[in-house]
Order: C-alpha cells, then structure tokens, then sequence
C-alpha cells in the first residue's frame, strides 16, 4: 500500500528536524565538500557527523564518492537549495512581522 503524500512530506521533513543535517546542507549549497571540510565547519565528533551524513545519505537528499581516502558530499539535486532559500525567506518574513508587533506599540506612543 503506497504512503500518503503528506505522511511522505512529514518524514522528509522529519528527517531535516536536525541542526546539523540542516548546517550540512547548507554547506553543500556551495558545491561538493569532502567529510574533512564538513567535520571543520560544523565542529561536532566525527561519529555523529558521521551518522548524520548517514541519515542524509539514506534519505537520497545527498550522494557521497569516494576518491582514495577521500569521501566527498553533494546535495542530490537543487531542489534541495531552493527549499533551503524558502525557508530562509519564510523565517526572515517571519522574524520581520514578529519585530513589528514587538516595536508596534511603542511606535504609536506619542513623543514627549
């Protein structure tokens, strides 16, 4: 029996409800990265950057290769960036209403 479209949509996005597998693909927006240069910018162990990229990997949302010794990392597809740059947009709009509710009352007060 074939999953429901939004019950797919919940376990994608479940699957990015982590901050270093978002922080990874941001990374990857940039083009290829090799492990090293993931394990420097997100500055966590090496096991646990390990089993994220796994859980990434499994998701089909980035693909690795192995050159030598090497592992390198790349998003699978833009997609991926451009739902990254949506969300980005969307916190930002949201952060803006949000201060304007905030700074709302004291803009109306009169000046003394």
């Amino acid at each position: 029996m074939p999953v429901p479209l939004y019950e797919a949509k919940a376990e994608f996005f479940r699957m990015l409800g982590h901050p270093v597998r978002i922080r990874v693909l941001e990374l990857l927006q940039d083009g290829p990265k090799p492990v090293r240069d993931l394990l420097a910018a997100v500055e966590i162990e090496p096991s646990n950057l390990a089993q994220q990229l796994a859980v990434l990997r499994r998701s089909g949302i980035v693909t690795a290769s192995r050159t030598g010794s090497t592992v390198v990392y790349e998003l699978a597809g833009g997609d991926v960036a451009e739902l990254l740059a949506a969300a980005r947009r969307i916190l930002s709009d949201l952060l803006v209403v949000r201060q304007d509710v905030l700074d709302g009352p004291r803009a109306t007060e009169p000046a003394q």
